[in-house]
């Protein structure tokens, strides 16, 4: 961590500077989110789903000088580097580097170890970009105490003890992810990194490695539980799945608790501007009492060190069982928005984080996420807001008008879904409309589906697309209204 925290001072990076990362999961992740913060400068997970024009636009954003890549984002590196002139490449992976770049081994070998900069709890220690209401991505700022309050946090609460082997399956990039890291370091467990998930790959570390815990969302634990071949391999050491950014459907958790009989579940929900753990919903009420109670479909209680409650539009506090948007206070509380004091004084209100989530609290502390205040959808675990997409689809030469929802999808949750209005006299068909917006932006915001309709949109008095009217057919019936 010196050698290369020497390495990423030496390459220019002063107190406060952004190191971007685009790679995929490895050792050298885990370095890297270590060793730029002990070089006091602030690290920048780009995500690795996104299309190089949008991580372009962050990288823009945020001003990074020095970006690491994998072999995997080689070109794409190469790429950003020619929009953002002065640029620094470091290519950290085996193989042979790429012309143009510096590389990760060569540079800790050639540096002396330098001491921590000791950088203080209110110091800035990254910007994880999210998706944007308004069409733009968004950096969270989160400082070392954010990061350290979740990281306790999580420990209090019981989760990845000292004889902790946490696998890392799902992207380190996200910060869910990257939070476990931080909370197994510190009780002293033991981190296993695979490059990326896949269910094979998943079940050959746990039988390897013998992990005891591994993060998963959803659709990841869909894909595990129902893969063909998941018997023949010794999942006896695996203990604990901690799963979050969605809501599981109880199909989906029977199915795992019946293939994992030995292993305990945990929900944890919150977000990114909450470092990013809210609420716990432990393994005990997924089952026995909890779960005739249904406790085992909501999002549990607040975490240690979180308070959470359920305000209405005015900001003032609702009774117990009534509906309304889902605020949390404490010290994993983002710093703000990286440049956007509008949005965050939005957001963030007496130091209380507006989550966008509608839900209700029980009489016992208990959330029940039910509706999204927010334009936002989440597929597969990924935050995909409405706007992005609808700015996308509207590039196209053909489109008059367009609206993004979110409809159900067994596999994915939700799936993101677009009713398109074409100018007059113009044609395009669903599937064309569909890979436009992959040149525009990441595959997994695209539409899954496209209804093209020579009807207008309906429209509020104000002129405003009513949403939910394209929402009913699919979700009419429904007690919740979120997958």
């Amino acid at each position: 961590m010196a050698r290369l925290a020497s390495a990423i001072r030496a390459l220019g990076a002063k107190d406060g500077d952004r190191v971007a990362v685009l790679s995929m999961n490895s050792d050298r992740y885990l370095e890297l989110y270590l060793a730029v913060g002990w070089a006091g400068a602030v690290i920048v997970p780009l995500n690795i789903r996104w299309s190089p024009l949008e991580n372009e636009d962050a990288m823009r954003d945020c001003r990074a000088e020095i970006l690491f890549v994998d072999k995997a984002f080689a070109a794409v590196g190469t790429t950003l580097a020619k929009a953002n002139p002065g640029l620094k490449l470091v290519y950290a992976d085996d193989g042979e580097t790429s012309a143009g770049m510096e590389n990760y081994e060569a540079l800790i070998t050639q540096s002396q170890p330098i001491a921590d900069a000791m950088r203080k709890r209110d110091d800035l220690a990254g910007i994880f970009y999210t998706g944007g209401t308004t069409g733009r991505s968004k950096g969270v700022m989160l400082s070392h105490g954010n990061l350290m309050a979740n990281a306790f946090n999580a420990l209090s609460e019981g989760l990845w003890p000292s004889t902790t082997i946490y696998l890392h399956a799902a992207p380190m990039f996200h910060l869910a992810n990257g939070a476990a890291m931080y909370s197994v370091l510190l009780s002293g467990g033991s981190n296993v990194v695979i490059q990326g998930f896949t269910p094979d790959g998943v079940a050959t570390a746990i039988q390897k490695e013998r992990a005891t815990d591994v993060l998963l969302v959803p659709t990841m634990i869909q894909m595990f539980v129902d893969h063909p071949t998941i018997g023949d391999y010794d999942l006896s050491s695996l203990k604990r799945i901690a799963y979050g950014a969605s809501v599981i459907s109880d199909a989906v958790l029977m199915r795992a608790m019946k293939a994992l009989p030995h292993v305990e579940f945990t929900q944890a929900y919150g977000m990114t501007e909450l470092s990013p753990i809210a609420t716990l919903l432990h393994w005990k009420e997924h089952i026995g009492d909890g779960r005739a109670k249904g406790r085992h479909r909501g999002a549990g209680r607040a975490a240690f060190g979180c308070e959470v409650k359920i305000v209405d539009a005015d900001d003032k506090l609702v009774p117990s069982g009534t509906v309304g948007e889902i605020a949390v206070r404490g010290d994993v509380v983002m710093m703000g928005y990286w440049e956007r004091p509008e949005e965050t004084a939005r957001a963030v209100i007496d130091g209380w984080m507006h989550t966008g989530d509608g839900g209700y609290m029980d009489e016992d502390g208990f959330v029940y996420v039910v509706d999204r205040v927010k334009d936002m959808i989440i597929s597969g675990g990924e935050n995909v807001y409405s706007a992005e997409v609808e700015n996308a689809l509207a590039q196209h030469p053909a489109v008059a008008q367009c609206a993004v929802i979110g409809i159900p999808s067994e596999r994915w949750g939700e799936q993101v879904h677009a009713v398109v209005v074409l100018k007059g006299g113009a044609s395009a068909t669903a599937e064309e409309l569909l890979e436009f917006s992959k040149t525009l932006i990441a595959g997994y915001k695209c539409p899954r589906s496209v209804d093209i309709t020579s009807a207008p949109l309906p429209l509020s008095g104000a002129g405003k697309v009513l949403k939910r009217e394209l929402r009913r057919p699919f979700w009419e019936n429904q007690t919740r209204h979120v997958s």
